[in-house]
């Protein structure tokens, strides 16, 4: 078998060598790259200097497109740079959820290879107005501000020159349209009656979450991470900032509240991770109720949200907007009858910006059980 004859560098002062690969060729930090064909010499220096800097600071080179960003290329970004977020504990994984479901309705409808800087203004208003077909004022409002999220990004961090114009044709409704639209629609909280009807029929897990979400206005998202170490069973309490906001949040607990936790904690099947080893609750196969599944277009997996619809169904409760999270609307409503709105807040984890909040140190227990406790005698009228 004949030895390749490898060619001659162009001139002496070439940055790259020939490889038996028949393609030019450097190492950088360690690890051999090739940048072309020995027929193109030219071309392979311009593509290693193009690339240059990239490789020498361990980064893998960002392609370039003679033709512009496309579509699918930013929301490739704008994820890695969320996933980052994600990873950091900076967002939530329904807020990760929520940007992946916004990222793939933009390649599905502009096409992956759409280029950033030919969407126009007519592009942007007929999107706005397929989307007002399956979305009510406040759902539209929400899916245009992701989708100006991602646009903004793009801008931010250098990947297109200039701004996204999207004309006034892709605003988002107004706040009577708003108004309006929540006016319409049915109450987002479950009345006392429901509410027990729910529990004598729920098992030892749902039951206990259902109590903590009514007791504590807990989410979906609060249940599924809530861990074993926030309970101060002696005390009677919950210590566990909210995950959304890291708002400090102190909720006293209800007698059937513990009773029903300490129930479900018993049963509870073995963690599958060993990080979940402390949490209060997991699914029968040892999961989070709440969680993010790698790799699918659908990323978030509320399994208690699911299992609590099924609950409402069975029981002809299941309305338009009733979901797991009315507990939270319930306990906020019968909370605020108490007329201390600071410690309801308090118990919540709301964001208080108010000047009353910067100066305030601490709320007293007795205020924080005085709240529950009215929230208590509304579900058992009966109970001392």
């Amino acid at each position: 078998m004949s030895k390749i004859e490898k060619p001659e560098k162009p001139y002496p002062e070439f940055p790259l060598f020939p490889h038996a690969t028949k393609r030019w060729a450097k190492k950088i930090r360690g690890k051999l790259h090739y940048f072309g064909p020995w027929r193109d010499p030219q071309g392979a220096l311009e593509k290693y200097i193009e690339e240059r800097d990239e490789l020498q600071a361990g980064r893998t080179p960002r392609p370039k497109r003679p033709d512009g960003l496309s579509v699918r290329d930013l929301c490739n970004a704008f994820l890695t740079w969320k996933r980052c977020l994600l990873v950091s504990a900076d967002i939530t994984e329904r807020t990760f959820s929520d940007c992946l479901r916004v990222c793939t309705l933009l390649v599905d409808y502009f096409g992956k290879e759409r280029i950033v800087q030919d969407l126009i203004q007519d592009d942007f208003q007929q999107l706005r107005t397929e989307l007002a077909t399956t979305r009510n004022p406040v759902s539209l409002g929400d899916t245009i501000g992701r989708i100006r999220s991602v646009f903004k990004y793009g801008y931010d961090s250098g990947m297109i020159d200039k701004p996204v114009r999207y004309g006034s044709g892709f605003a988002k409704p107004s706040r009577k349209k708003m108004r309006e639209s929540r006016n319409q629609s049915t109450a987002r909280m479950l009345e006392a009656k429901e509410i027990k009807l729910l529990l004598d029929d729920a098992g030892p897990d749902l039951k206990a979450m259902i109590l903590v979400g009514l007791n504590c206005g807990f989410g979906q998202s609060d249940l599924s991470s809530l861990p074993q170490s926030a309970i101060d069973w002696r005390a009677k309490m919950i210590d566990y900032p909210r995950p959304k906001t890291a708002i400090p949040r102190r909720c006293p607990l209800w007698p059937e509240t513990m009773q029903a936790m300490r129930d479900a904690i018993e049963v509870r099947p073995e963690p599958k991770h060993p990080a979940d080893a402390d949490l209060c609750f997991l699914t029968r196969r040892g999961e989070r109720w709440v969680k993010i599944s790698q790799g699918e277009k659908k990323a978030w997996s509320d399994s208690l949200g699911l299992k609590f619809g099924k609950l409402l169904r069975k029981h002809d409760l299941k309305r338009p907007g009733l979901n797991f999270y009315a507990l939270r609307h319930t306990f906020e409503t019968i909370a605020g009858e108490s007329l201390d709105q600071v410690a309801v807040n308090h118990i919540m984890g709301h964001v208080d910006n108010s000047m009353s909040a910067r100066y305030r140190e601490r709320i007293g227990d007795d205020r924080l059980i005085a709240v529950s406790n009215h929230v208590r005698k509304w579900l058992f009228p009966k109970a001392k």
